[in-house]
C-alpha cells in the first residue's frame, strides 16, 4: 500500500470512527471500527470489549471484562503484542478478518482473527451477553469466536479440552505476570491419552492434576458435588470431542476460573454486596496436591504426620531418601507378580485415582470384568470404575506405575494388583486381632471375678474379725456419740498419731473425758489385727499402770476404741499429770510412753 493510499484508509477509519462514537453498540461491521475509549458492549451490558492499559499506560491490549468489574479481563487478543499506545483501532478487513491495527503505525496489522473462510461482504463481529465475542457470515455462520481461543480464563459455557478432529486444544495460560497478560509459564490443558483429566503445567513439568472424570465430577476434586447448586458440569467424551465446561445456573452469582500468575487454578464467584470476587475454590489445596510427591506406588495422606507411604505390598524404593522425607523416588513392590493365577487384589479406599495417561478406558464394561481383564494382562498393575453412578461401572486399567494417588473425602476405589502372599498378611492380621482379642477378653474375666473374689473373701475375713471382737467383752458405743465427743474429729482435739491410726481426746456426754483411737483407712487390713488384739488384751488384763478400755464402735468402715484418758506423767505416779501424750498398753502389758 502506497503512502497516499495508507493516508485515505486513515482518513476513512476516522470518519468512521467518528459515525460510531456517539452510539455504543454491541455489533462491529466493516462500516463500523471502534478505536481509543470506544467500546463494544454486550446487549444486557454484562461484558465489554475495548483497549485496556497496563504498566502506566506504556502497554495497550485489546480485551473483554465484565462490566460490573473492569479488572477483571476474561481475554485478550494481542496479550504477546501490545500497542504503545491508545491508537489501536479494531476493525473488520476487507476479506472479512477481524483486526487490530496500530493508527500510529501505518495501520499495521498487530493482530487478527485469521478466520479461515474468506467474507467480503456481509461479515459482523458481536459481543455476547455470555462474554463470547463472534466473527459471522451474512447468513448468520460463526467464522471465528473468542470461545476458541482463551487466554487465562474460563467464563461460564466456555470449554476447555480438544477437538479431536480439527485437533484444535481449548487451554489456558497465565499471564506473565498481574501486570503483563502476556503468556505466562503456566498452562491448564486436558489430557486425553486415557481417561481424560485436566493437569497444570508449570516451565514444562506437571504440576497438579484434577483426577480423570468419574462420571459426576473430577475424582481429585469431590467437593464439586457441593457446588451444584451454583455451577451446571457438563463433560463431553466422544469420537469427535473431549470437553469439560460449566454453566453459572440461573439467579446466581457470575463466576470466572482462573489460572493465576502463580500456576494456581481459582474460581472466583462475584459478590454483588461486596462488589468483590470471592475465592471459591482453588488447586493445588494442599502439599498432597503436589504432582508426584509420593512418587509412583506412593500414597500420599495429609492426616498423617508423614504425609507419604507406600501402598500395601510396596516398599520405599528408597529407604534413605524417605527418611530424609523425599519419597519423589516412589515404592518398589515387596513380592514380583506371578500373573498366572498366582495374583489377587488390595482394595486402596478414598483415593484420587492415580494418573491415567496411558491407561485404557471401556466405558461399556462392568467392574467386575474390569478385574478379570486385569488379571487376564500379566502388565495391569491396577483398575477402577470409569463411572461412580449407579455403584460404578466402566473399565479403567493401569499398566505400569500408578502416579501420583492421594486420599480425599468421598473418594474412589481403586483395586492394586497384588502376589497373593502380599495379600494374606491382610488375613492373617485380622485372624491375629480377633484371637488376640478374645484373649484378652478372656483374660479380663478372669481378672474381674478373681478380684470379686478376693473382696468377697476380704469382707468375709474383716466380718469375721469383727464377729470376734463383738463377742468380746467390748461395749459398743454409737458412732454419733464418738463424733459429738471428738468435736466431729476435730484436728485441734488431736493428741497423738501411731502406727495405725490417730488419737482424739473427747468427752462423753457424762462428762467424763475418753481418748478414742480411730483407724486409719490406709492400714485396714493390717490395723483390724491390732485393733482386735488391742481389744483382746485389754479386756483380758487389768493394771493400775493399764489404761483402761471403755469400748469400741464398729459402723461401715469406721473402727474405733475407745479408752479412759490419762496425762502423761511419770509411771510410778500414774496420777495423771498432763504431760502432752496418751500412753498405750504394750502388748506385753507395761505402759508404753507416748502414743502409738
Amino acid at each position: 500500500m502506497s503512502h497516499s493510499h495508507r493516508r485515505l484508509f486513515q482518513v476513512f477509519l476516522f470518519v468512521l470512527l467518528l459515525a460510531a462514537s456517539a452510539v455504543a453498540d454491541s455489533t462491529l461491521t466493516q462500516s463500523r471500527p471502534i478505536g481509543g475509549d470506544q467500546k463494544l458492549v454486550s446487549p444486557g451490558d454484562v461484558f465489554q470489549l475495548g483497549l485496556f492499559s497496563t504498566a502506566n499506560n506504556t502497554k495497550w491490549f485489546l480485551g473483554i471484562w465484565f462490566t460490573v468489574s473492569p479488572a477483571a479481563v476474561v481475554w485478550v487478543a494481542n496479550r504477546d503484542r501490545p500497542l504503545n499506545t491508545s491508537s489501536g483501532v479494531v476493525a473488520l478487513s476487507g476479506r472479512g478478518d477481524l483486526v487490530l491495527l496500530d493508527a500510529a503505525s501505518n495501520n499495521e496489522t498487530i493482530w487478527s482473527s485469521n478466520s479461515s473462510t474468506l467474507v467480503t461482504a456481509g461479515a459482523v463481529a458481536q459481543l455476547h451477553d455470555n462474554g463470547n465475542l463472534v466473527l459471522a457470515d451474512a447468513a448468520g455462520a460463526v467464522l471465528w469466536q473468542s470461545f476458541e481461543h482463551p487466554t487465562n480464563t474460563f467464563i461460564s459455557g466456555m470449554r476447555s479440552g480438544r477437538n479431536l478432529t480439527t485437533g484444535a486444544l481449548w487451554s489456558l495460560s497465565s499471564w506473565r505476570s498481574a501486570d503483563d497478560p502476556s503468556a505466562g509459564d503456566h498452562r491448564y490443558v486436558m489430557d486425553t491419552q486415557g481417561s481424560p483429566e485436566l493437569h497444570v503445567w508449570s516451565k514444562g513439568r506437571k504440576k497438579y492434576r484434577t483426577g480423570p472424570w468419574n462420571g459426576m465430577r473430577f475424582s481429585g476434586i469431590p467437593e464439586m458435588t457441593s457446588f451444584e447448586d451454583m455451577f451446571e458440569f457438563q463433560f463431553t467424551n466422544t469420537a469427535d470431542e473431549v470437553s469439560y465446561l460449566y454453566h453459572d445456573r440461573d439467579g446466581t452469582a457470575v463466576s470466572r476460573v482462573v489460572l493465576n500468575e502463580s500456576g494456581v487454578m481459582q474460581r472466583m464467584v462475584w459478590d454483588r454486596r461486596a462488589l468483590a470476587w470471592n475465592s471459591f475454590w482453588s488447586g493445588p489445596r494442599d502439599h498432597c496436591d503436589t504432582y508426584g510427591l509420593c512418587g509412583a506406588f506412593g500414597v500420599c495422606d495429609m492426616g498423617d504426620a508423614v504425609v507419604c507411604g507406600c501402598i500395601r505390598g510396596f516398599m520405599p524404593g528408597s529407604p534413605a531418601e524417605w527418611r530424609m522425607r523425599n519419597a519423589s523416588g516412589g515404592c518398589a513392590r515387596s513380592t514380583p507378580l506371578q500373573c498366572a493365577g498366582g495374583d489377587g487384589f488390595y482394595v486402596l479406599r478414598g483415593v484420587k485415582l492415580p494418573e491415567t495417561h496411558g491407561s485404557t478406558v471401556d466405558g461399556g464394561a462392568t467392574l467386575a470384568e474390569c478385574g478379570r481383564r486385569c488379571l487376564s494382562n500379566c502388565n495391569c498393575t491396577a483398575y477402577a470404575a470409569s463411572d461412580i453412578r449407579g455403584g460404578g461401572t466402566g473399565c479403567i486399567q493401569w499398566f505400569g506405575d500408578l502416579m501420583d494417588t492421594r486420599y480425599v473425602d468421598d473418594g474412589q476405589d481403586l483395586f492394586v494388583r497384588l502376589a497373593k502372599s502380599d495379600l494374606e498378611p491382610t488375613k492373617t492380621k485380622k485372624f491375629v486381632v480377633v484371637i488376640t482379642a478374645v484373649i484378652l477378653g478372656f483374660a479380663l474375666l478372669l481378672l474381674l471375678l478373681g478380684f470379686m473374689i478376693w473382696r468377697k473373701a476380704r469382707h468375709s475375713k474383716e466380718v469375721t474379725m469383727f464377729d470376734e471382737i463383738m463377742r468380746g467383752e467390748c461395749p459398743t458405743y454409737d458412732f454419733g456419740i464418738i463424733r459429738a465427743a471428738t468435736g466431729g474429729f476435730c484436728p485441734k482435739n488431736v493428741v497423738g498419731r501411731g502406727g495405725f491410726g490417730i488419737v482424739y481426746k473427747g468427752k462423753m456426754p457424762d462428762g467424763q473425758e475418753v481418748a478414742v483411737k480411730k483407724l486409719s483407712a490406709e492400714n485396714r487390713v493390717q490395723g483390724l489385727k491390732e485393733f482386735k488384739n488391742e481389744v483382746d488384751l485389754i479386756a483380758k488384763l487389768q493394771h493400775r499402770n493399764l489404761v483402761r478400755l471403755l469400748g469400741c464402735c464398729i459402723q461401715g468402715s469406721e473402727r474405733i476404741l475407745v479408752y479412759e484418758y490419762m496425762s502423761n506423767r511419770s509411771l510410778e505416779a500414774g496420777d495423771g499429770v498432763a504431760g502432752g501424750g496418751l500412753e498405750w498398753p504394750a502388748q506385753d502389758g507395761r505402759r508404753r510412753g507416748g502414743p502409738t
